[in-house]
C-alpha cells in the first residue's frame, strides 16, 4: 500500500514539494485557499482535498508550507478540530519561534505530533529537490520521516528539540541575505568598471569569492531579469523581520546583516516586491548612478 501524505500551502515551495512527493510513487493530497493552485494541482493529476480538516482525515502525515503566522495558526486549529487522530504535522514555514510554539501547543493538546522542520533553498531549488531540511522535535519521529524527506530534498539534518529547526533557518537565511546583497554589490562594481556582466559571473564562480547564492542569483543580475521569481522581495521582508526580531531578542551583534536591511527595504519601495530577491542589484545600480546600456 502506498504511503499517503498531505501538503497544505501550494506556493512556490509547497507546490514543488507535493509534485516531488507524488513523483516518488507516494499518494499525495493538497490543499490551498487559492483556487488557481488547486486547478494547477488537478492538471498534474494530484488530488486536492476540499478543506484542511478533510485532508487531515485522509493522511497520517501533513506538511504545512504557509505564508504567515495567521495562516499557520488557523491551519493548526482546523487540524485540531478535525476527526483525525495522531497525525504527524511537519511545519516547514519560516516563522517566529512564538508562532511555532503556538502551532505546537494547539496540535499537541489535540493529540497530534508536530515537528519543526524548516527548509533551506529557493523555490527553483525545490523543483529539483535541491533542498536541505533542518528537522527538530521528537528524534524518533524525525528519523522516521527521513525517507519522505528524501523524496523532495537532498539531505536531512536532525538538529534537536522542537524549535531548533527554526533557529537553524535564521542562521542560514542571515547568510543568504548578506550573500545576496554582497553579490549585487560585486556585480555593480564590475559592471560600472566596464566589465561584461556574464563574464563577471563566470570568473567569480571560478575563484575564492564564489558562494552558493552568487551562483544562484548573479546570473539573474547579469541578465537584469527578475521574473519569474525564485524568492520574492515580499517574502524576504517577512523573513528578514523574523530574523531581526530574534537577533534583537537574544542580543547578538549583527552589523553586516543590519547593513543589508535598507537595501531590501529600498527594493520593496521601488516596486520590486514581487521580483526575485536578486533585484537588490537594481537598487545598488541606482544608488551607484549606474545605467546599463
Amino acid at each position: 500500500m502506498r504511503e499517503v501524505v498531505g501538503v497544505i500551502g501550494l506556493g512556490a515551495m509547497g507546490g514543488s514539494i507535493i509534485r516531488n512527493i507524488a513523483a516518488s510513487q507516494r499518494q499525495a493530497f493538497g490543499f490551498d485557499l487559492d483556487a488557481g493552485k488547486i486547478k494547477e494541482l488537478n492538471a498534474d493529476n494530484i488530488e486536492a482535498a476540499v478543506s484542511v480538516a478533510a485532508l487531515a482525515e485522509k493522511v497520517p502525515v501533513i506538511i504545512t508550507s504557509l505564508p504567515s503566522p495567521k495562516a499557520v495558526v488557523a491551519v493548526a486549529k482546523e487540524i485540531a478540530a478535525s476527526k483525525a487522530k495522531g497525525v504527524i504535522v511537519i511545519e516547514a514555514s519560516t516563522l517566529a519561534l512564538e508562532d511555532k510554539f503556538e502551532f505546537q501547543r494547539i496540535l499537541t493538546e489535540a493529540g497530534h505530533i508536530p515537528v519543526d522542520c524548516t527548509l533551506s533553498g529557493t523555490g527553483q531549488q525545490a523543483k529539483t529537490g535541491d533542498l536541505a531540511v533542518y528537522a527538530s522535535g521528537d528524534e524518533t519521529v524525525c528519523e522516521g520521516l527521513r525517507p519522505l524527506f528524501a523524496s523532495f530534498t537532498r539531505q536531512m539534518h536532525y538538529v534537536g528539540v522542537y524549535g531548533n529547526g527554526s533557529k537553524m533557518k535564521y542562521v542560514a537565511n542571515l547568510l543568504v541575505a548578506i550573500h545576496n546583497v554582497a553579490s549585487a554589490e560585486a556585480m555593480v562594481l564590475g559592471m560600472k568598471s566596464g566589465l561584461d556582466p556574464k563574464h563577471l559571473v563566470e570568473l567569480v564562480k571560478s575563484g575564492v569569492g564564489n558562494s552558493r547564492i552568487f551562483e544562484l542569483r548573479a546570473p539573474l543580475m547579469a541578465e537584469n531579469k527578475y521574473q519569474p521569481a525564485q524568492s520574492t522581495i515580499f517574502m524576504w521582508q517577512k523573513d528578514l523581520s523574523v530574523i531581526s526580531d530574534y537577533i534583537n531578542k537574544i542580543g547578538v551583534a549583527s552589523p553586516v546583516f543590519n547593513a543589508t536591511m535598507p537595501v531590501y527595504a529600498s527594493a520593496f519601495a521601488h516596486g520590486h516586491l514581487h521580483d526575485d530577491a536578486a533585484s537588490v542589484c537594481s537598487v545598488l545600480e541606482m544608488m551607484s548612478g549606474f545605467e546599463r546600456k
